[in-house]
């Protein structure tokens, strides 16, 4: 019987997926999840377009739209099935991305109408977090943070008004980046407060993100404001005074400081900054006349629907939008003068630095918590992040570290337009390492998924050097064994990840003997870390060293005739 080809990696990228959401077991992620077929045909497409010679540099990748954005072919419901309308065609973000070769899988869970910090304003249900299911998510991005987190796709689009792309990145240990207003287009997404409103992006790793963001990106709207050009000498970074940030979850202050004092280890030049014109920004954009631009957006649907008794209207949503109705008009002139006293302010403070660097929240609530104080706990979760949009301020949100076992996240905000410089000093944050792996980790492998929730991404295929035997371990799932014999070894096919360092150092906390992390020596004389065994573990186990891979090995096994 002849070998079968193997699927195609993009192919075999969307199969894992499906399986991957099926484990999970999270239906309250997705509003429209693609039919799998329909998923499968169109990677099956692009591996023609492929073949053909195309230039699709995001071929393989899969992504998630938020609720709110326009998806050709699944209604936009913005979190309310009554509101759901049939796009004509996708929103400029999505056609971009699946230009590039990006495979969309669905649209995902939010917040109702982009109006919350928390994930749970939703009739489809509250979106858990992906790494404690009592607590919040964070939203309103919801779902596409979470699918993101769990390995399900490699980015997800959310939006972001007042820390939307930010917030939820933060609670499940994931990049958030929120453009400058204006580089990423706006059109085809349901708005929340439409001018100050941000596409943003949701990766498990910075360069993931960013290679996201330059295929979604336009070229400014506007005139670029002439940047001050940056003098010579370390990275600047303003962090406000302790007192300054207010109560914060236990452990938290310590994190902060803790990165702080990472970034001063990479030769960063510290400074305070008064944080005060942020701070009170960031109440403004609820508690003052600001949020009348709800109720522009989707004020008269909201009050029709509570007349006619729709009862998918989130009673909370609802609340915020239907009381900005009666805001009188003199309210928002006044409040525009406040606010652009505070921005002045607060752009006078960042003057002589290149980025403010704040904790993401000051806390992650349960789910109980939300419920009990809906609004005074999502208020809580926008003092940091409710004044970058108002000040126009672009943002970068980071895992750093973790607290009591759940992620710890930071953002950098500067001034608009100095995007890459806030990347470039976010990357200081993110220390990557690399794996070689051989077996079940490998891309279209079941333990692969493990790798992906980590952040991991794959580098490139290699051999190992001439001095491994590799043995079929009788474990479940199947794996094999790696181990080194010096003479009488042969090159065994690896591949080669990128994670975060933090990530490789979970990774190894979890690591089932007769697995262990070791140095793997390569064909090209290099070393790296990676999954060897233990020698005693081999004892009546099959030699499949002359298969040259773990891939081939199976792909004998299964044509072989029983």
């Amino acid at each position: 019987m002849p070998a079968q080809t193997p699927p195609s990696p993009t192919l075999t990228r969307v199969r894992q997926a499906y399986t991957r959401i099926e484990a999970a077991n999270r239906p309250e992620l997705w509003i429209d999840l693609r039919p799998q077929s329909d998923t499968e045909a169109e990677a099956k497409a692009l591996d023609a377009h492929l073949a053909a010679g195309a230039h699709l540099p995001l071929a393989g990748h899969l992504f998630a739209a938020k609720g709110n954005i326009d998806v050709h072919g699944l209604p936009t419901t913005a979190g309310c099935p009554a509101y759901a309308y049939t796009p004509a065609t996708d929103a400029p973000v999505v056609a971009r991305l699946r230009a590039a070769g990006a495979l969309l899988l669905g649209t995902t869970n939010l917040d109702q109408f982009a109006t919350g910090l928390v994930g749970t304003r939703s009739p489809y249900g509250a979106v858990r977090n992906a790494h404690d299911p009592t607590r919040t998510s964070g939203g309103s991005s919801a779902g596409s943070a979470v699918a993101v987190a769990l390995g399900i796709v490699d980015f997800a689009l959310g939006t972001d008004t007042a820390g939307s792309g930010r917030v939820p990145a933060a609670f499940n240990g994931i990049v958030g980046l929120k453009p400058t207003r204006g580089l990423v287009p706006t059109t085809g997404v349901v708005p929340a407060c439409a001018s100050i409103d941000c596409v943003t992006v949701f990766a498990r790793t910075l360069p993931e993100a960013e290679q996201a963001l330059a295929h979604m990106a336009s070229p400014p709207d506007r005139a670029l404001p002439p940047l001050s050009p940056r003098a010579p000498g370390p990275w600047r970074v303003a962090v406000p005074p302790r007192e300054q940030l207010g109560e914060l979850d236990e452990g938290w202050a310590e994190a902060y400081e803790a990165t702080v004092t990472r970034l001063r280890a990479t030769g960063a030049d510290v400074r305070l900054l008064d944080l005060t014109p942020f701070t009170e920004a960031a109440a403004m954009l609820y508690q003052g006349a600001f949020v009348a631009e709800r109720y522009t957006a989707v004020g008269a649907f909201v009050d029709k629907a509570i007349a006619d008794g729709v009862d998918s209207l989130d009673p909370t949503v609802a609340g915020i939008i239907t009381r900005a109705r009666d805001i009188p008009a003199h309210r928002l002139f006044a409040d525009q003068d406040h606010l652009a006293g505070l921005r002045t302010r607060a752009l006078a403070e960042l003057a002589d630095a290149d980025a403010l660097l704040l904790p993401t929240t000051p806390g992650h609530p349960t789910l109980a918590e939300v419920a009990a104080d809906p609004l005074g706990a999502n208020a809580r979760l926008g003092r940091f992040t409710n004044s970058t949009n108002l000040f126009d301020l672009a943002a970068v949100a980071v895992p750093a570290g973790e607290v009591n076992g759940l992620p710890f996240g930071v953002m950098l905000i500067g001034p608009a337009f100095t995007d890459d410089r806030l990347a470039r000093l976010a990357a200081l944050l993110q220390p990557e390492a690399r794996l070689a792996v051989v077996g079940a980790h490998l891309s279209d492998q079941p333990l692969n998924p493990q790798l992906l929730s980590l952040g991991a991404r794959l580098e490139r295929t290699t051999t190992t050097a001439p001095v491994y035997r590799l043995h079929a371990l009788r474990t479940t799932p199947p794996k094999p064994g790696l181990v080194h014999v010096g003479e009488g070894g042969a090159p065994i096919e690896t591949e080669i990840w990128r994670l975060p360092a933090e990530g490789l150092g979970r990774l190894l906390t979890t690591l089932p003997r007769p697995m262990t992390l070791g140095t793997v020596q390569l064909s090209d004389g290099t070393q790296t870390p990676g999954f060897l065994c233990e020698p005693t573990a081999l004892h009546n186990t099959e030699d499949i060293t002359d298969h040259g891979s773990w891939r081939t090995y199976l792909t004998h096994n299964a044509t072989k005739p029983t």
